[in-house]
């Protein structure tokens, strides 16, 4: 969502970079550069002045300018300020006491609401909480279907009455069934609108009398831009939403209302959602110091961890780094390694949250997706034997893989080069060894990736 604003903060900071002293005008031809960056991100504009302001006053001052690196001040203080301008810190989901603690989910129609609670739905799942979804959207009854498809496929109960009852008595039952079966969550699917109306608030209100719920969570499509700051701000006034949930962050959206919502509504960003598959890494808490890193193209190794401690098995990370140190990593290795790398979300994401990744210039002409499917097609067209023992593949066991696989023979003689260079790679690695072969030397991220290729 951010790569442009990304792109065009961190050409801005390299021509600071390259000046040894910055006077006031280099500072104040920068802030030009980052505003209208902003602009065309589609940033408030009361949230651009404010933030460029700040920024000018903090990098004029005798701090960067006398500093022995200037431009790294300026980078620091724009950093700073970019999480105060998404608030400061992560805000928790809030917990009733007693249980179980009652969310109600609204927003326009199309912005991912039935979808975003079974999202939430595995979320509390995963952290040993009992959630309870609730259909509460009469007027489409597609809707309720689809929430009970997706608490079908999650193993997730979800509590219906069809389309004739009120949204507010859905609500109340839900919650009596909810205290009386030790539910922890109860996640109340309402109905949206192509546009806020009166009648939409008057029901969404009622629901609030019934059930009072702890947490009000406004879903919000990223992709209407500045829209999304007038949504929040009306849905605020009217039922004193507790949170936001930004959807569809991996679409073509330009970034301006996560980087508006919070300092012109004051209410918290709480998650970022991803895409329409239900899973584990298509929703993550917001955290205002990780997306201010990605934004300044610093990665976010914190949230990528996270999302590799749901997908990786510690006992199998374990066997495999032992299989690297000793050279034996194999096909089957790899093939599995690959697959799980793309249970982690969209390849290019994975990059950018690697520190100094974005500066390698364009992440997909070093690996792609299509390159990884390729890869792929390759590895599955080898018999078992084969994948163990990639030494036998020789001759017309080559042509045979490269025809299984619609690829050239000239593919996957470079395919096992490749691979046994990086077999080699990763064997110097785990000894400690690099680049010129010395103790802790470094290899180059670029050789890696070009080698995965």
């Amino acid at each position: 969502m951010f790569e442009s604003l990304s792109d065009r903060l961190q050409t801005v900071f390299q021509k600071l970079s390259g000046k040894g002293i910055l006077t006031e005008d280099d500072v104040r031809e920068a802030m030009k550069q980052v505003r209208i960056a902003l602009l065309e991100a589609d940033v408030n504009l009361k949230t651009v002045k404010e933030f460029v302001g700040a920024v000018t006053a903090k990098a004029i001052g005798e701090e960067v300018t006398k500093s022995l690196s200037p431009a790294q001040q300026v980078v620091k203080i724009v950093n700073q300020e970019l999480i105060a301008l998404l608030g400061n810190e992560n805000v928790p989901l809030a917990e009733s006491k007693p249980g179980p603690t009652v969310m109600m989910l609204v927003g326009l129609q199309g912005a991912g609401k039935t979808t975003l609670a079974a999202k939430l739905a595995l979320y509390l799942r995963k952290k040993n909480k009992r959630p309870l979804l609730v259909a509460a959207d009469v007027y489409r009854p597609a809707a309720i279907a689809q929430l009970q498809s997706l608490g079908k496929q999650l193993n997730i109960p979800v509590y219906a009455e069809g389309t004739d009852a009120r949204p507010a008595d859905i609500a109340r039952n839900a919650l009596a069934k909810a205290k009386a079966e030790d539910y922890n969550y109860v996640i109340v699917d309402t109905a949206g609108r192509l546009q806020i109306d009166e009648l939409l608030m008057v029901e969404l209100q009622e629901i609030v009398d019934a059930v009072d719920p702890a947490e009000r969570l406004l879903v919000v499509d990223a992709m209407i831009g500045q829209e999304a700051v007038r949504v929040a701000d009306e849905f605020n006034s009217r039922v004193h939403l507790s949170g936001v949930v930004m959807t569809k962050i991996d679409g073509d959206a330009r970034g301006g209302a996560a980087l508006s919502v919070r300092s012109v509504t004051g209410v918290p960003i709480k998650f970022l959602s991803t895409g329409e598959k239900v899973d584990a890494n298509t929703l993550e808490p917001f955290y205002p110091e990780r997306l201010a890193s990605r934004i300044l193209g610093m990665g976010d190794v914190l949230s990528l961890i996270e999302r590799a401690e749901q997908v990786y098995d510690e006992d199998q990370a374990k066997k495999m780094q032992k299989k690297l140190i000793k050279g034996s990593f194999d096909f089957e290795d790899f093939l599995q390694s690959m697959q799980q790398m793309r249970q982690l979300g969209p390849l290019q994401d994975i990059l950018k949250m690697i520190p100094g990744m974005s500066q390698l210039g364009k992440l997909d002409e070093l690996v792609s997706e299509k390159d990884m499917k390729r890869i792929e097609a390759m590895i599955f067209s080898m018999t078992p034997q084969e994948r163990r023992n990639p030494d036998i593949i020789k001759g017309r066991r080559r042509e045979r893989i490269a025809k299984g696989s619609g690829t050239e023979l000239q593919d996957v003689n470079q395919l096992i080069k490749q691979f046994r260079d990086m077999q080699r790679m990763m064997k110097q690695m785990g000894k400690g060894g690099g680049k010129g072969g010395g103790k802790g030397g470094n290899i180059d991220p670029r050789d890696l990736m070009r080698r995965l290729r």
